[in-house]
């Protein structure tokens, strides 16, 4: 049995393996096959990562979803308090925060009950839509407080998905994964 610190590592070295060609192109399908979702369509609020050390590129996304009149939101963590998901009118408003990622200055987060979509970000996906994060918690303190009916859309490149990601009872499921070669869904 593999442990999670292990699958980190090597699905990390994987995802840093890809050259920003290949990131750029695999994103572009991502990013495309994501907006043709009917979720997304319907999705009023929609809650984006900032993309950061080689992660599937987000900041056109956001971009498109603003221009589509979208409420777009963006975590904001705060070290000891967790995930805030901070409104943005522009990617003009992130700043370098915590790790070094782009978030908002401000920090008056919404309330997670007004989020129809997330767009959650990982280290890597397995088969039944679980999902190995970075270690820090904190998507898995903040996905439970969604509406039940809100939902959790995993965007990753296909190196990124697992046959099997050891599963402890605060881990949420995914509801879909999209990759560069479709989308995975698990009800």
């Amino acid at each position: 049995m593999v442990d999670k610190k292990t699958l980190r590592r090597t699905f990390l070295e994987k995802r840093e393996g890809l050259s920003r060609e290949d990131v750029k192109d695999k994103s572009e399908k991502i990013i495309s096959t994501l907006f043709a979702l009917e979720e997304l369509k319907k999705s009023e609020v929609v809650m984006f990562y900032v993309n950061a050390r080689n992660e599937v590129e987000t900041r056109k996304a956001i971009e498109q979803a603003l221009s589509m009149g979208k409420r777009v939101v963006v975590p904001k963590t705060i070290k000891g308090k967790g995930l805030l998901a901070v409104e943005i009118k522009s990617l003009g408003e992130l700043v370098p925060g915590t790790f070094g990622i782009l978030e908002p200055e401000k920090d008056e987060g919404l309330d997670p009950k007004v989020i129809d979509l997330v767009v959650v970000p990982g280290v890597a996906f397995d088969r039944r839509g679980y999902r190995l994060g970075y270690g820090g918690g904190y998507y898995d303190g903040f996905l439970p407080k969604l509406r039940p009916e809100a939902k959790k859309i995993a965007i990753a490149f296909e190196l990124q998905l697992a046959d099997y990601i050891p599963v402890e009872k605060h881990d949420v499921r995914m509801d879909a994964i999209v990759t560069e070669k479709g989308v995975y869904r698990f009800n």
